[in-house]
């Protein structure tokens, strides 16, 4: 068996290693030339039986691929899910459906399609220029909207507006910038700001056939600049309303998107009218620790993904709708306020606070940090698991005083034992 991971970074690192560890050979490829740094950290060329990096001719890749005898090819992150799906079609081997192609990646034509399924999305429009947004907003009579590129990911130049204006500057950083894939952004997507309790959920599917891996409930802050920045998130228990309605509407949502043979991640908004779409990724949830992940529940997307690769009849076999974590748990990105060089003991003091199991940093020690905006200029995370909600409440809380005195740029914090009990 011989695997072919596309653009493997973040989670796709983590699946390489499990694949590695369970004795699969694995490819990689890269889906263009340029890689973020933030990605590109996280890449392990020590998994990989060879890796091709980006090659422009796709027919040479192809041929290159056939001699391997490759049984899957799969995306590691967002940028790598239409190359792969390309691959996988032109290797006659399992994937998405290839008609609903351009909609697993441009969120218009997605929320186009679930629509088209009888699915609630937000009002939106696509705008070309500023003034095409901001014309749209001055007669969309919506209080407040959320500005973000077509194809991009981890939060990219999202911004939260309530006047003409903010939309106008909004639609304006998009499209004089590059997505973080470091795709040209050709239009913007200005969509009606969504109240209410977001979601994202984690899936795999083979042959039509999906699980849930992983539910998640998000808590996000507003940043400085007006767009989103990952806080926290907390799993949902498999067997309350909310994660059963969640599941039924995700699965109609794949199915509207032709996902069919792979993992995705979808994320829900639920409001006064019920799960409304914010948008879905034919690929693994990213920011994930699945060890973590699986020893608190026993099982994660990265684990379940593995697996159905291998043999795929486990994944029809696995019953997702009886899922449990043994205790609380909560998994944390890092927020820096301040410029400097990063601390290289930051990751060491924010392991003494006594919930917290595992801390992953995102950037090297001698980085130089800006405050944080999205998801990309987050230092890291860690997940807290307790007895209770309470310890973790107590341990998040001093974390996020300790940023703002300065944790992640060598500020001076209280030790973990001036705790307040």
């Amino acid at each position: 068996m011989t695997i072919v991971i596309v653009d493997g970074y973040s989670t796709g690192a983590a699946l390489a290693r499990r694949l590695h560890n369970l004795g699969v050979d694995c490819l990689h490829v890269q889906s263009q030339p340029y890689v973020n740094g933030f990605l590109q950290h996280s890449f392990d060329r020590s998994h990989y039986a060879h890796d091709f990096g980006y090659t422009a001719d796709q027919d040479t890749l192809v041929k290159q691929l056939e001699q391997h005898r490759v049984t899957r090819v799969i995306a590691g992150t967002e940028s790598g899910v239409t190359v792969s799906e390309t691959l996988a079609l032109r290797l006659h081997l399992p994937t998405n459906t290839p008609g609903l192609r351009a909609a697993r990646r441009d969120k218009n034509l997605m929320a186009r399609a679930a629509s088209a399924a009888g699915l609630a999305t937000p009002l939106a429009t696509v705008a070309s220029t500023p003034d095409e947004a901001a014309r749209w907003f001055g007669e969309s009579a919506l209080s407040e909207v959320v500005v973000k590129p077509m194809a991009s990911a981890g939060t990219d130049n999202v911004r939260f507006c309530r006047t003409v204006g903010e939309v106008w500057d909004a639609t304006t950083a998009i499209l004089t910038a590059r997505t973080v894939f470091g795709e040209a952004n050709h239009a913007a997507l200005i969509q009606e700001r969504l109240i209410g309790d977001e979601y994202y959920i984690n899936t795999v599917s083979h042959d039509g056939h999906h699980r849930v891996a992983e539910m998640w409930r998000y808590t996000k802050q507003v940043g400085p600049a007006g767009g989103p920045i990952y806080d926290y998130e907390e799993p949902v228990a498999a067997d309350t309303p909310e994660a059963r309605a969640l599941r039924e509407f995700t699965f109609a949502v794949l199915d509207a998107l032709g996902i069919r043979a792979t993992p995705a991640h979808t994320e829900v908004m639920i409001t006064e009218r019920g799960p409304v779409l914010i948008e879905a990724g034919a690929r693994l949830g990213g920011a994930t620790a699945p060890d973590i992940v699986e020893h608190y529940c026993g099982v994660s997307q990265t684990g379940l993904t593995a697996s159905a690769l291998i043999a795929p009849e486990t994944l029809l076999s696995f019953d997702d709708q009886h899922a449990t974590w043994s205790c609380a748990v909560r998994n944390v990105e890092f927020v820096n306020h301040h410029h400097g060089t990063a601390d290289p003991e930051a990751a060491a003091r924010i392991a003494e606070l006594p919930s917290v199991v595992a801390v992953f940093p995102a950037v090297d020690s001698d980085a130089n940090l800006q405050p944080t905006v999205d998801l990309l200029s987050s230092p890291g995370y860690a997940y807290l698991a307790a007895a209770s909600r309470d310890e973790i409440e107590r341990d998040y809380t001093l974390l996020r005083t300790w940023e703002h005195a300065g944790l992640h740029t060598g500020g001076q914090c209280p030790t973990a034992a001036a705790r307040v009990a």
